[in-house]
Protein backbone atom coordinates (compact mmCIF):
# COMPACT_ATOMS: atom_id res chain seq x y z
CA UNK A 1 0.00 0.00 0.00
CA UNK A 2 1.35 3.54 -1.08
CA UNK A 3 1.72 6.13 2.07
CA UNK A 4 0.22 9.52 0.73
CA UNK A 5 1.96 12.62 1.93
CA UNK A 6 -0.03 13.86 4.29
CA UNK A 7 0.06 17.49 2.57
CA UNK A 8 -1.38 16.37 -0.49
CA UNK A 9 -4.25 13.57 0.42
CA UNK A 10 -7.47 15.01 -0.60
CA UNK A 11 -9.76 16.64 2.32
CA UNK A 12 -12.74 14.70 2.01
CA UNK A 13 -10.24 11.35 2.14
CA UNK A 14 -8.70 13.20 5.23
CA UNK A 15 -11.61 13.20 7.26
CA UNK A 16 -12.95 9.96 6.86
CA UNK A 17 -12.25 8.14 10.33
CA UNK A 18 -12.20 4.51 7.84
CA UNK A 19 -9.16 6.41 6.00
CA UNK A 20 -7.65 7.64 9.11
CA UNK A 21 -7.59 4.33 11.01
CA UNK A 22 -6.56 1.92 7.73
CA UNK A 23 -3.31 4.56 7.64
CA UNK A 24 -2.68 4.69 11.94
CA UNK A 25 -3.36 0.96 10.87
CA UNK A 26 -0.76 0.17 8.64
CA UNK A 27 2.29 2.21 10.86
CA UNK A 28 0.95 0.47 13.83
CA UNK A 29 1.39 -2.98 12.00
CA UNK A 30 5.08 -2.06 10.60
CA UNK A 31 6.06 -0.47 14.27
CA UNK A 32 4.55 -3.86 16.23
CA UNK A 33 6.21 -6.35 13.48
CA UNK A 34 9.58 -4.16 13.72
CA UNK A 35 9.16 -4.50 17.72
CA UNK A 36 8.73 -8.19 17.71
CA UNK A 37 11.17 -8.87 14.93
CA UNK A 38 13.86 -7.46 17.23
CA UNK A 39 13.19 -9.75 19.64
CA UNK A 40 12.97 -12.39 17.08
CA UNK A 41 9.20 -12.80 17.63
CA UNK A 42 6.08 -12.73 15.33
CA UNK A 43 2.47 -10.81 16.02
CA UNK A 44 1.09 -14.48 16.16
CA UNK A 45 3.92 -15.63 18.76
CA UNK A 46 2.63 -13.03 21.25
CA UNK A 47 -0.46 -13.88 20.77
CA UNK A 48 -0.21 -17.26 21.13
CA UNK A 49 1.89 -17.22 24.23
CA UNK A 50 -0.78 -14.89 25.87
CA UNK A 51 -3.60 -16.45 25.24
CA UNK A 52 -2.28 -19.37 26.87
CA UNK A 53 -0.87 -17.46 29.64
CA UNK A 54 -4.08 -15.93 30.49
CA UNK A 55 -6.66 -18.77 29.16
CA UNK A 56 -4.00 -22.23 30.33
CA UNK A 57 -3.51 -24.84 28.20
CA UNK A 58 -5.50 -25.42 25.48
CA UNK A 59 -5.94 -27.17 22.02
CA UNK A 60 -4.75 -25.59 19.04
CA UNK A 61 -8.41 -25.24 17.31
CA UNK A 62 -9.40 -23.41 20.90
CA UNK A 63 -5.94 -21.33 20.79
CA UNK A 64 -7.15 -20.20 16.61
CA UNK A 65 -10.46 -19.05 18.05
CA UNK A 66 -9.50 -17.36 21.15
CA UNK A 67 -6.42 -15.71 19.43
CA UNK A 68 -7.91 -14.87 16.59
CA UNK A 69 -5.36 -17.07 14.23
CA UNK A 70 -6.55 -19.47 11.52
CA UNK A 71 -5.68 -22.80 12.62
CA UNK A 72 -3.16 -23.50 9.99
CA UNK A 73 -1.34 -20.40 11.19
CA UNK A 74 -1.55 -21.79 14.28
CA UNK A 75 0.49 -25.14 13.60
CA UNK A 76 3.06 -23.09 12.03
CA UNK A 77 3.45 -20.37 15.07
CA UNK A 78 3.18 -23.33 17.42
CA UNK A 79 5.89 -25.53 15.68
CA UNK A 80 8.02 -22.10 16.08
CA UNK A 81 7.49 -21.40 19.57
CA UNK A 82 7.61 -25.63 20.36
CA UNK A 83 11.34 -25.60 18.88
CA UNK A 84 12.31 -22.38 21.25
CA UNK A 85 11.17 -24.26 24.42
CA UNK A 86 7.98 -21.86 24.59
CA UNK A 87 5.07 -24.01 24.53
CA UNK A 88 4.40 -27.93 25.08
CA UNK A 89 2.21 -30.16 22.86
CA UNK A 90 1.11 -33.29 24.58
CA UNK A 91 -1.40 -35.33 23.24
CA UNK A 92 -5.42 -34.69 24.77
CA UNK A 93 -5.67 -37.66 27.54
CA UNK A 94 -9.60 -37.11 26.15
CA UNK A 95 -9.16 -37.24 22.60
CA UNK A 96 -5.71 -38.40 21.65
CA UNK A 97 -6.10 -37.06 18.05
CA UNK A 98 -5.68 -33.72 19.36
CA UNK A 99 -2.63 -31.84 21.08
CA UNK A 100 -3.37 -29.65 24.63
CA UNK A 101 -0.58 -26.70 23.88
CA UNK A 102 1.14 -25.53 27.59
CA UNK A 103 3.33 -22.21 27.54
CA UNK A 104 6.43 -23.02 29.60
CA UNK A 105 8.75 -21.00 32.39
CA UNK A 106 10.68 -20.08 29.15
CA UNK A 107 7.41 -18.87 27.54
CA UNK A 108 6.20 -16.96 30.11
CA UNK A 109 10.20 -15.37 30.22
CA UNK A 110 9.85 -14.61 26.42
CA UNK A 111 6.08 -13.00 27.04
CA UNK A 112 7.27 -10.84 29.56
CA UNK A 113 10.07 -9.73 26.88
CA UNK A 114 7.68 -9.13 24.39
CA UNK A 115 5.27 -7.37 26.22
CA UNK A 116 8.25 -4.83 27.09
CA UNK A 117 8.82 -4.58 23.17
CA UNK A 118 4.82 -3.86 22.95
CA UNK A 119 4.86 -1.21 25.98
CA UNK A 120 7.68 0.67 23.42
CA UNK A 121 5.85 0.41 20.51
CA UNK A 122 2.43 1.57 21.71
CA UNK A 123 4.44 4.64 23.22
CA UNK A 124 6.15 5.30 20.03
CA UNK A 125 2.54 5.30 18.45
CA UNK A 126 1.09 7.60 20.53
CA UNK A 127 3.57 9.80 20.78
CA UNK A 128 1.53 12.89 19.94
CA UNK A 129 -1.33 11.35 22.89
CA UNK A 130 -1.64 12.54 26.20
CA UNK A 131 -1.85 9.39 28.50
CA UNK A 132 -5.97 10.54 28.86
CA UNK A 133 -6.23 10.92 25.39
CA UNK A 134 -4.53 7.06 24.82
CA UNK A 135 -7.15 6.11 27.57
CA UNK A 136 -9.60 7.87 25.69
CA UNK A 137 -9.10 6.28 22.17
CA UNK A 138 -8.51 2.93 23.72
CA UNK A 139 -12.21 3.07 24.66
CA UNK A 140 -13.58 4.40 22.04
CA UNK A 141 -11.27 2.03 19.40
CA UNK A 142 -12.48 -0.97 21.76
CA UNK A 143 -16.35 -0.23 21.63
CA UNK A 144 -16.49 0.08 17.75
CA UNK A 145 -14.53 -2.99 17.65
CA UNK A 146 -16.90 -4.86 19.64
CA UNK A 147 -20.19 -3.32 18.05
CA UNK A 148 -19.12 -4.71 15.06
CA UNK A 149 -17.42 -7.92 16.12
CA UNK A 150 -20.64 -9.14 18.61
CA UNK A 151 -22.92 -12.34 17.68
CA UNK A 152 -25.75 -11.20 15.46
CA UNK A 153 -28.89 -11.05 17.51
Amino acid sequence: MENPEPDLVPTRLAGLPSWLITQTAVRAGRLVADGLAAADARGYHFRLLATLDEFGPASQATLGRRSGIHVSDVVAALNELAERDFVTRNPDPADRRRNVVTITEAGRRQLRRLEKRLATVQDELLAPLSPAERAELTRLLARVLAHHTRPPA
